[in-house]
């Protein structure tokens, strides 16, 4: 299995990116349908954590599986499925999982878990998407270098590090919390979820767009060829963030 997944360039349609969805894909379709997204030609990248704390996490095998435009990379959230699974129901993953939204995969049958476990582990942690204004990075949570092509290689070398690297891709708050406004040098942008906020924050070329669509807020859609939101940043509002698993 790849850890990247890469994209040419979309000459057809638009390409959207959609924070964090958390088992609320009708929520979600509601906005793609409001954005008039055309699923013949548009396509659509997700940040990771499709599933768990909503009440429609059994969907996920439908998008990923049977809708040719929706892509994602692994989050931490499908990260822990899939880790509760191999470790057993006993395990301590579990447990953090459980009380983490995952309620929903502990009711399914051993095969069923299985299935979805399947599924989740062949997503890819990183999506790279090209554009006609360059080359667009898609992570869950944080880049752990300055230098996206280091972060690649990174991936493919020792297992530790390679480990490493795995996890600030998928649980790092660290840019945010530091506000970084560095960036990341060697592609245009990089597109993240993991941290429920006001509005989407912008830290150097790093656009943070989980905007809580998952609680009682919305799901921002952000082109990935203008890198414009639907709906647009509020310049009134601060990106207050909180933190959740």
């Amino acid at each position: 299995m790849s850890q990247v997944k890469r994209f040419e360039m979309n000459a057809a349609g638009r390409d959207f990116a959609v924070g964090d969805i958390h088992g609320h894909f009708t929520k979600l379709q509601v906005a793609l349908d409001a954005a008039g997204f055309d699923p013949a030609v548009d396509r659509l990248f997700s940040v990771g954590d499709m599933v768990d704390r909503g009440p429609e996490s059994l969907d996920v095998d439908e998008w990923v599986l049977r809708k040719p435009w929706f892509h994602a990379v692994r989050g931490n959230h499908e990260q822990m499925t899939v880790d509760s699974h191999a470790a057993g129901r006993a395990s301590d993953q579990c447990g953090m999982h459980f009380i983490n939204g995952g309620q929903w995969f502990y009711g399914l049958s051993s095969v069923e878990q299985g299935c979805y476990a399947s599924i989740l582990q062949d997503l890819p942690l990183v999506i790279e998407v090209e554009t006609d204004r360059g080359l667009i990075g898609i992570v869950h949570a944080d880049v752990p270098r300055g230098s996206w092509a280091e972060m690649i290689g990174a991936l493919d070398g020792p297992a530790a590090e390679a480990e490493h690297i795995a996890a600030i891709l998928q649980w790092s708050r660290k840019r945010i919390t530091d506000e970084n406004r560095g960036g990341v040098a060697g592609v245009r942008a990089v597109i993240v979820g993991h941290t429920p906020l006001r509005q989407p924050a912008i830290l150097g070329n790093v656009y943070h767009i989980d905007t809580g669509g998952w609680m009682d807020r919305h799901f921002t859609l952000l082109n990935l060829q203008t890198l414009e939101c639907i709906p647009p940043i509020n310049p009134k509002l601060h990106w207050d963030w909180e933190a959740t698993a």
